[in-house]
């Protein structure tokens, strides 16, 4: 479900190498793949077929992860074919729950008080890490997929004749060779180095993982600071899969994580970037702070034993971005 560390609570899906003390990501294990006509996925794996109403995705406000699955639903038009349900933001040891709150989505499909139980409907003999984003097919009873990369690029194309109303490609044939490094790069250093610090037992380990953050952070501020997106004139899944890290750094990482060599917004293209990234239309409306802080601040008691949640900082993400600047295909 989580991973104890000292009898404490780090992170869904997540291990601590004891000699290095650096933190490992374990591997997501439900990769079945949702195609247009039911076919095998880019991976080998399918059988699903893309219809509208079949699917049901679970996830926590808190998940940068799980958050980027919630970004693509919205960014295609998907909320009204695939339902969605929203955890508490506090995981305790049975990890994910729906216990009544703010923000809170019940289970409307398998009735379940906690995520765990929705893995071992889809499998009793389950054992594994329970996390979030899961995508469920209500018609067979089972989770297709838990792995959030693989999720977004579902729901960029596979729904495109099965109710989204935006036919947009945010994973073009053409960038793909070189949206790999870029988005292997992100994932990393930025989107899994934000843990690597946070979830270091050593120094070592530590001040390898921050000194590769922020050295991936000058290197995309300065991509930035010629062209509108990661991949130049056109927004792709690139700027989507690094926006929820860039949107929880200042108010959770920079302080909790102790990735405090420098704040979001002292990088104005990257600072920029977010900003239009959130006011995107109907972008802003799938983010929660609350949830976000409360969480990691409440939740991760081996790194804020007191579970205090601090109040600031106050951030504006609808100040002007300034992006505008920069050529874009629309």
């Amino acid at each position: 479900m989580g991973l104890l560390v000292d009898g404490k609570w780090t992170a869904q899906g997540a291990s601590v190498d004891k000699k290095s003390g650096k933190f490992v990501r374990s591997q997501t294990q439900f990769r079945n793949w949702v195609t247009p006509d039911g076919s095998p996925g880019p991976t080998g794996r399918g059988g699903f077929k893309a219809e509208s109403g079949r699917y049901h995705l679970y996830v926590s406000r808190a998940c940068p992860w799980a958050h980027r699955t919630v970004i693509f639903r919205q960014l295609k038009g998907l909320a009204e074919h695939i339902g969605l349900s929203v955890v508490h933001w506090h995981m305790d040891e049975n990890g994910w729950e729906f216990a009544p709150g703010d923000g809170v989505v019940p289970d409307t499909v398998n009735g379940a008080d906690y995520l765990y139980q929705v893995y071992q409907r889809a499998d009793p003999a389950y054992s594994g890490r329970v996390s979030v984003p899961v995508l469920w097919d209500k018609q067979t009873g089972t989770i297709v997929n838990n792995e959030s990369a693989e999720i977004i690029r579902m729901f960029n194309s596979a729904f495109d004749h099965a109710g989204a109303t935006n036919r947009d490609d945010y994973y073009p044939a053409d960038l793909r060779e070189e949206l790999r490094p870029v988005n292997d790069c992100i994932y990393d250093t930025v989107n899994n180095g934000v843990y690597k610090s946070g979830f270091a037992r050593s120094q070592a380990a530590y001040e390898e993982a921050v000194a590769a953050l922020f050295e991936t952070m000058d290197w995309l501020d300065h991509r930035l600071s010629n062209q509108r997106y990661l991949m130049g004139d056109r927004l792709t899944e690139a700027d989507w899969r690094l926006f929820p890290t860039m949107l929880r750094f200042d108010p959770v990482y920079h302080f909790h994580f102790k990735c405090n060599r420098r704040r979001l917004r002292d990088y104005p293209n990257l600072w920029g970037h977010t900003c239009e990234l959130y006011q995107w239309p109907g972008i802003a409306e799938t983010v929660n702070l609350s949830h976000i802080k409360q969480h990691y601040f409440g939740s991760h008691t081996s790194i804020n034993p007191t579970g205090i949640v601090p109040t600031g900082p106050d951030i504006d993400f609808t100040a002007p971005h300034d992006r505008d600047r920069l050529p874009a295909v629309v």
